[in-house]
């Protein structure tokens, strides 16, 4: 199963393997970075007073759509995500490099603090610059620019990417859910192959991919760079109406709260008219996932279960991760490691794996499907 989103929504999911335990005795400054947390470029405490805010706004939205779906309110509540996940990320980052900072006493230590330093000190400022742009006031009409839409068109693009070479492949595939922002612009779908061997394949594809090319709303000729998110996980679930009994039986009795609701939007005359619309909620998690693309309750039922199952396996794979990431912080001091895996620019024709720094020049040919494989490949036996 394929999960492609806004990298808005992007949770850090990736990390660097292993960990390693050693003495600790050396006697040295930093100098290349700043020597108090102070000194790091930091939010104004107006801007901060405003995460705090968002973040008791976006407990009141959990509960509201826990009880009923309301559109709008969603759309906020992503974004109220957005802006939390990015303001968690900030402070952890802050935290992780008092750290490293303190890291004096062991020549080996030493030399690796510094080289996270080189990591964390620029990522520190890229989160405060998003955020000061964040949180302040919405301008009016703001939606309408290039940057979230464009972040939306690629994910667009993605999504058509596998969808054409699980077709090369011949693979059997279909889409679960799509969801749009508020303009109609895709920013999530997943994507379900159902073949054997596709998920050993497919599994290489988890990580931050970006986008550098002129949109079409540029009037100036400048390259727009944005990213999107893939997670590739293996199938769960079938998400249809055989499958869900057993998908039901994985939870406990109480843990998953089933609403019922009229569809909403297109969808012909049964729109409004039965509750076909399907809504579930984890209760532990707080999760909720909301399907009424079928005019039948049970499948729409059945593929939110689907989803729903899906989106628990990734938490608990990035909780794991992050299990490991502790462990290693712990004697030697990290930073996250989910940067990007590819680029994809549209203006040199390439496309680039930065994990064995290769690059294919033929980007119509990756976007089509028939060239993936190719650029997979090398990858996997590289």
């Amino acid at each position: 199963m394929i999960r492609i989103f806004h990298q808005a929504r992007l949770r850090p999911n990736l990390l660097s393997g292993g960990f390693c335990i050693r003495p600790i005795r050396f006697n040295s400054t930093p100098a290349s970075f700043p020597t108090s947390v102070d000194d790091l470029p930091s939010l104004t405490k107006s801007l901060v007073e405003r995460a705090e805010t968002i973040k008791k706004e976006h407990k009141e939205l959990s509960e509201k759509l826990s009880n009923d779906y309301i559109p709008d309110l969603q759309i906020k509540y992503d974004n109220y995500t957005n802006i939390l996940g990015l303001y968690d990320k900030l402070n952890r980052h802050r935290l992780e490099y008092e750290e490293l900072v303190s890291i004096t006493d062991d020549p080996d230590l030493y030399r690796e603090a510094q080289e996270e330093l080189q990591t964390i000190v620029p990522e520190i400022e890229k989160l405060v610059n998003e955020l000061r742009v964040k949180l302040e006031p919405p301008v009016k009409y703001a939606e309408k620019g290039v940057g979230g839409n464009e972040a939306s068109l690629f994910t667009a693009d993605l999504l058509n990417m596998y969808l054409n070479f699980a077709s090369e492949m011949k693979w059997k595939h279909r889409i679960i859910s799509e969801g749009s922002n508020a303009g109609g612009f895709l920013n999530e779908a997943i994507l379900c192959i159902d073949t054997l061997g596709s998920y050993d394949i497919m599994r290489h594809e988890s990580g931050v991919h970006r986008v550098q090319r002129i949109p079409e709303t540029e009037t100036k000729g400048r390259v727009h760079t944005s990213t999107a998110a893939v997670v590739v996980l293996p199938k769960l679930s079938e998400g249809n109406e055989s499958s869900l009994k057993e998908d039901e039986r994985v939870f406990a009795p109480g843990e998953v709260r089933i609403d019922t609701m009229r569809a909403s939007g297109k969808g012909g005359q049964h729109v409004n008219t039965t509750d076909s619309a399907v809504r579930l909620v984890h209760i532990p998690t707080g999760l909720i996932v909301t399907q009424q693309d079928e005019r039948s309750q049970p499948l729409n039922k059945a593929k939110a279960f689907a989803v729903l199952r899906s989106r628990l396996a990734q938490m608990e794979q990035e909780q794991e991760m992050q299990r490991q990431k502790n462990l290693r912080l712990d004697q030697v001091s990290s930073t996250d490691r989910s940067d990007k895996i590819k680029t994809y620019n549209f203006k040199e024709n390439r496309v680039t794996d930065h994990r064995i720094n290769y690059s294919l020049h033929d980007l119509p040919g990756v976007l089509s499907g028939k060239k993936l494989g190719q650029l997979i490949d090398v990858y996997r036996y590289k």
